[in-house]
């Protein structure tokens, strides 16, 4: 009885066309585009940011360690430790950057970090010289 009048209402408000509302699910697609991501660890605790989002699958990580190096070595290293088990865990890659390896390049699965060097090159001259 109470849910025919609830019925009604609604049905006279949709311009009774019909019963049933249709839902285009289709319409909140969740776009899947790679997320390259900086992160600055100045505490041990901001490492569950950078795994929350290795986590999600999309996001590629720069992580500037340098003010955790210069804070507190031993926290660094159990904040690098904790990062790569986990890159380990998503078959991801990680890689240290810089002279000191300030700069930590964490991937997940489907990207991979290539370790090589390429030779540089020889600046070409732009003019020639007619002398």
């Amino acid at each position: 009885m109470v849910f025919n009048k609830i019925k009604k209402v609604f049905s006279s408000s949709l311009g009774g066309e019909s019963d049933y509302l249709e839902i285009d699910l289709g319409k909140e697609e969740k776009q899947n585009k790679v997320l390259v991501k900086l992160f600055v660890l100045k505490q041990y605790e901001e490492v569950a940011e950078v795994l929350s989002a290795l986590r999600e699958g999309y996001t590629i990580a720069i992580i500037d360690v340098r003010v955790l190096r210069q804070k507190d070595s031993i926290e660094l290293k159990r904040a690098v430790s904790k990062i790569k088990k986990t890159v380990d865990a998503l078959e991801g890659h990680i890689a240290g950057f810089t002279e000191n390896a300030n700069i930590i390049i964490a991937t997940p699965a489907f990207a991979r970090i290539s370790r090589d060097t390429l030779p540089v090159k020889q600046e070409k001259k732009k003019f020639e010289d007619f002398d």
